[in-house]
């Protein structure tokens, strides 16, 4: 099953550091998501990312410099979006309603199933199991509409590896149960989340 990391919503000053570490650990496959949409800023940040790594990036914003980078493609976070006019490249959708799942299938090279909540809330609290394994999904997975192109995002971490690989899904979607380990307004020392990430790696692989 495959990894993906989220980056978190703002850029921070170790970021650069982190994701080229995370590359060189065998992530191969960031996508790239702000708040800030300025390309001053994502520019600064590809360009401090080794160019050997780029083809392991998908923009969620700034579609332009997917070529400029020969960045791995564009993601479209809403149904209602559209790829920049005469784009061919790689493009993938987030879904968070799995009655459209299998039409917006049909739209996109891979499409992240959102809105799932694993068994880890954000300060670590316990969740009920079926927060993530509800009959909803077990039956998309008996509809044969957790393929591999179809990735589970969420609130999910190490703990709910395993379920979605039962479940079926091509891969998971990891963003806040990863940054956690790592305080971007105060920190310098990345070491636990690099061990986290490994982690992660191991039981998604």
């Amino acid at each position: 099953m495959k990894l993906v990391v989220m980056t978190p919503s703002t850029f921070f000053v170790e970021e650069d550091k982190i994701l080229t570490t995370l590359f060189e650990e065998g992530l191969e496959n960031l996508h790239i998501s702000k708040t800030d949409t300025s390309s001053q800023y994502m520019k600064r940040l590809l360009q401090l990312i080794p160019e050997k790594y780029h083809r392991h990036i998908t923009l969620h914003h700034d579609f332009q410099l997917r070529d400029d980078y020969r960045l791995a493609g564009i993601h479209l976070s809403s149904l209602d979006a559209q790829p920049p006019q005469g784009y061919k490249g790689r493009i993938g959708r987030t879904c968070t309603n799995i009655m459209r799942l299998k039409a917006v299938r049909k739209t996109a090279d891979y499409v992240f199933l959102g809105n799932l909540q694993g068994k880890e809330g954000e300060e670590g609290e316990s969740r009920p199991h079926t927060s993530l394994i509800g009959e909803e999904l077990w039956e998309a997975k008996r509809q044969g509409l957790l393929q591999r192109n179809v990735y589970a995002m969420g609130q999910l971490g190490l703990g709910d590896v395993a379920m979605v690989k039962e479940l079926g899904f091509g891969g998971m979607v990891v963003g806040d149960d990863l940054w956690r380990k790592f305080d971007i307004q105060h920190a310098q020392d990345f070491r636990q989340l690099i061990r986290h990430f490994r982690n992660l790696l191991k039981a998604s692989d």
